[in-house]
């Protein structure tokens, strides 16, 4: 079917889109641009970064190079929304087709406009860390939703077949293995939900370089830390985030709650992907167990790299690329592990 074909196309294009919005706003935060343009959705009262009304903007002078990195993220941001209004506008055409559930597509198009405001607020806010931190999880889960439906179209390339094994079915698609793994990955899947949201914590609070030593945070195994202030969610509108407000003690709490977080992550999802990759029921399933575990060591080497390498750019821009790739390596076997 026509519609089908282009909803095929879309979602596939929305994921590779949203995937490029996450990591473009990692590196926008990286470089210190979140401030770039600090009007929203223009930049210095233009649609294109321009520097000839800087000075109605007081105590903000024009950084080119700031500016376009802000607003090419915010191009690409606005592709990726007319790609959801698509989805959208092709599900509610094609209601009677089932292709895409109704609610699905307005869910998804809901979160995208709520991503937006995130957006605003991300700049007239002053990078307030909650609203950055809301922002790269609303990100996130948008690119979820994106995967999840390339994976679940009718007669897609991408859909689920992993319980397929050759020769047999899977009595009832279940059995107490199946039923395991499942629980297994969805507790994996929501422990990287919560180190992602650390994740964006350690960044909007540039805690990041509060331990610049590994397996040790400076020096010690467990440093002095203010796990009290670490995470106030809030601190008010009035001020201006850029580069933290946070003393050292609360922004070394931050960096160790994100290493102790790490650790549990990996222990889930190693978990999840082991007991599928020892079940012979659920010999479909290996490939996308062992890209779990793929994604998984490829994300402990850049973050291990990332702190012995003292934080280059392309290394924890890396970072949040390789949060992002795992989390479509469980929602993939995740989904393997739902049936047709």
């Amino acid at each position: 079917m026509k519609r089908a074909r282009w909803i095929r196309r879309l979602a596939i294009a929305g994921v590779l889109l949203c995937f490029t919005v996450v990591v473009l706003g990692a590196y926008v935060r990286l470089t210190v641009a979140g401030l770039g343009c600090p009007d929203w959705p223009g930049c210095y009262g233009h649609l294109a970064p321009s520097g000839a009304d800087a000075a109605h903007w007081a105590g903000r002078p024009y950084e080119s190079g700031k500016a376009w990195h802000e607003m090419i993220h915010r191009y690409a941001a606005l592709l990726l929304a007319l790609t959801i209004l698509g989805i959208a506008a092709l599900a509610i055409g094609s209601r009677r087709e089932r292709i895409v559930r109704v609610p699905f597509a307005l869910a998804l198009l809901a979160i995208v406009l709520v991503q937006a405001l995130l957006g605003m607020l991300t700049v007239t806010w002053q990078l307030k860390p909650l609203i950055v931190t809301l922002h790269l999880l609303f990100g996130m889960t948008t690119l979820a939703l994106l995967w999840w439906l390339t994976l679940s179209l009718p007669g897609s390339p991408w859909q689920a077949s992993a319980l397929a094994v050759p020769g047999r079915t899977i009595s009832g698609g279940g059995g107490a293995a199946l039923t395991s793994a499942r629980w297994l990955t969805r507790l994996a899947l929501a422990a990287l939900a919560v180190q992602i949201a650390l994740g964006g914590w350690t960044s909007s609070n540039y805690a990041a370089v509060a331990c610049p030593d590994f397996p040790t945070c400076q020096g010690a195994w467990w440093p002095p830390a203010d796990f009290r202030d670490a995470f106030v969610l809030w601190h008010g509108l009035d001020i201006d985030y850029e580069g933290g407000v946070l003393a050292g003690p609360a922004r070394i709490a931050i960096h160790v709650s994100h290493r102790l977080g790490a650790a549990l992550t990996t222990a889930a999802l190693g978990l999840a992907a082991l007991f599928v990759l020892r079940r012979r029921g659920l010999a479909g399933a290996r490939a996308r167990a062992a890209a779990v575990l793929g994604a998984l060591a490829l994300q402990l080497v850049i973050g291990i790299s990332m702190v012995e390498k003292s934080f280059p750019l392309w290394l924890a821009t890396a970072h949040t690329a390789g949060a992002a790739l795992l989390l479509l390596a469980t929602l993939a076997l995740l989904r393997s592990l739902s049936g047709r």
